[in-house]
C-alpha cells in the first residue's frame, strides 16, 4: 500500500472490488447524512424565519424599549405643502457709512455683534451692488412664508420683509400672488401678511404645544429660492437663547434648514406648526443641522396683535435687572440663586412708582416664581399694558408683596 505524503498527492492505492464497494457505501452514507443535516439546518432557518418574521420588517427591543421603523412623512407633505410659499421681496434701503467702509454685518445682527460670525438669518437671498453713499438702492430678498386663514394671512420673518416695497409670494403651484405687510415685530422676527387677490387658500394650523424634545419634526420652505423644499430631522433643544433679543425662547432642531428657509414652518407628524424657522448656528453660512425655530405659542400671541392691531403691545416693568448668581444669593441671604436682581429701576417707571429699587431681587410674578432674568422679562411682556401685577421681592433678608401697573413697551 502506497500511502500519500500530503493531501497534495494523488491517492494511488490499489484496493480490490470489494473494499471499493465497501468505501462508496460508505461515502454515500456519509453524503445522505451531510445533505440530511443541509435540510434539517434550511428548515430550522425556515422555520425560524417563518416564526419571527424578516428579520429587518421586525422591531428589536433593548431593555424594555422598542426600536421601529423610520416614519415616513409623505402623507404630511402632501397635506401641508400646498400652505407653504416663497416670499420674494424688494426693498428700498440706504446704504450706510458702515457700509460703504466694509462688509454688513451678519443679516439680523449689527456689525460686531458679537454672535456675528456664527448666527446667521439667512432670508436675504442676494443683493445689487451698492450704490453711493446716503444714496437708496433695491434690495432683493426670498424667504419663506406659510398661509394660517383661508382669506389668505401669511406668516414670515421680520427680516424676510424690513423695508419691503413689494412682496410676491410663489405657491407651490408656481402661482404669483402679491401681498402687502399687515405688521411686524421686530423683538421676536416675525410678520404678518396678506394676500391682495381675494381667495380660498390653503393653510395650516399652528400646535397648541410645544413638541417634546427628540419628536421627529419636518421643515418646509425655499433654501437657496429653489422652493418646495422638505427636510425631516428632530427637536433637539427646548427654550434656546442665541442672544438676538430679551425674548430669545428658540426651539433648537437639526432639520436641514438653508439661507431661504426664513420664516418658513417647521411642522409635527400631524401636520400641525410647531415653529418658524429664523435662524441657523453656522460659521460659514451654511446647514450643519443645529437651526432654531420659533415657537408656535410666541406665534400665535404675535399674529393675533398683528392681525387685530399692525402692531404688538407688551407689558414693561421698566427696571434694568440682571441673573442672581451663587455668590449675589449667599451675599443677600438668599437659600437658591434663582429670581432677577434689579441694577437700576428707570425714573417714573412702573417699578419705580411701585417703590421697586436697586438691590431688590424678584422671585415671583402673581405668585408664579421666576428662574431667571431672562424668564421675568418673558414673562411680563406677555401683560397687556395697564394690566394690575403682583411682584414678590426679596428685601432686607425677607419676602415682600409689591403691586404695580404694567407699562407699555417702548417702540423698537
Amino acid at each position: 500500500m502506497i500511502t500519500p505524503e500530503s493531501n497534495n498527492t494523488a491517492d494511488t492505492t490499489v484496493r480490490s472490488p470489494a473494499t471499493a464497494r465497501s468505501i462508496l457505501k460508505r461515502g454515500a452514507i456519509v453524503a445522505g447524512a451531510a445533505t440530511l443535516s443541509i435540510g434539517l439546518m434550511a428548515g430550522l432557518a425556515d422555520n425560524f424565519l417563518n416564526t419571527h418574521g424578516a428579520a429587518n420588517a421586525q422591531p428589536i427591543q433593548l431593555s424594555g424599549l422598542q426600536q421601529t421603523q423610520l416614519p415616513s412623512f409623505a402623507d404630511v407633505v402632501d397635506r401641508v405643502k400646498p400652505a407653504v410659499v416663497s416670499v420674494r421681496v424688494k426693498a428700498k434701503v440706504v446704504a450706510s457709512a458702515d457700509e460703504e467702509s466694509g462688509p454688513a454685518g451678519v443679516e439680523g445682527l449689527p456689525p460686531g455683534h458679537p454672535l456675528e460670525r456664527f448666527f446667521r438669518r439667512f432670508g436675504e437671498e442676494g443683493a445689487s451692488p451698492r450704490g453711493p453713499q446716503q444714496q437708496p438702492r433695491v434690495q432683493l430678498s426670498q424667504g419663506s412664508g406659510f398661509f394660517v386663514s383661508q382669506d389668505g394671512y401669511v406668516v414670515t420673518n421680520n427680516h424676510v420683509v424690513a423695508n419691503a416695497a413689494e412682496v410676491q409670494l410663489v405657491t407651490d403651484s408656481g402661482k404669483t400672488l402679491s401681498a402687502k405687510v399687515i405688521g411686524t415685530d421686530p423683538r421676536t422676527d416675525l410678520a404678518l401678511l396678506k394676500v391682495n387677490e381675494s381667495g380660498n387658500y390653503p393653510f395650516v394650523q399652528l400646535a397648541a404645544g410645544k413638541p417634546r424634545t427628540g419628536e421627529w419634526v419636518l421643515a418646509v420652505g425655499n433654501p437657496f429660492g429653489l422652493g418646495g423644499t422638505v427636510t425631516a430631522g428632530i427637536v433637539s433643544a427646548q427654550g434656546r437663547d442665541i442672544g438676538s433679543g430679551p425674548y430669545d425662547d428658540f426651539l433648537q432642531i437639526d432639520a436641514a434648514v438653508n439661507r431661504g428657509n426664513s420664516g418658513g414652518p417647521t411642522f409635527n407628524q400631524k401636520g400641525e406648526v410647531v415653529g418658524v424657522n429664523t435662524a441657523i448656528y453656522s460659521p460659514s453660512g451654511g446647514n450643519v443641522g443645529i437651526a432654531f425655530a420659533i415657537p408656535a405659542a410666541t406665534v400665535q400671541s404675535v399674529v393675533e396683535q398683528l392681525k387685530e392691531h399692525g402692531s404688538v403691545a407688551r407689558g414693561f416693568i421698566g427696571v434694568q435687572i440682571q441673573p442672581v448668581t451663587a455668590e449675589v444669593a449667599d451675599a443677600i441671604g438668599l437659600k437658591d440663586a434663582k429670581g432677577a436682581l434689579i441694577a437700576e429701576a428707570q425714573a417714573n417707571g412702573p417699578a419705580a412708582k411701585a417703590g421697586l429699587k436697586r438691590g431688590d431681587t424678584i422671585l415671583a410674578v402673581n405668585g408664579e416664581k421666576i428662574a431667571d432674568a431672562r424668564e421675568l422679562s418673558r414673562k411680563i411682556a406677555t401683560f397687556a399694558p395697564g394690566a394690575k401685577t403682583s411682584l414678590t421681592i426679596w428685601r432686607d433678608g425677607k419676602e415682600r408683596e409689591v403691586s404695580f401697573e404694567v407699562g407699555r413697551q417702548p417702540a423698537a
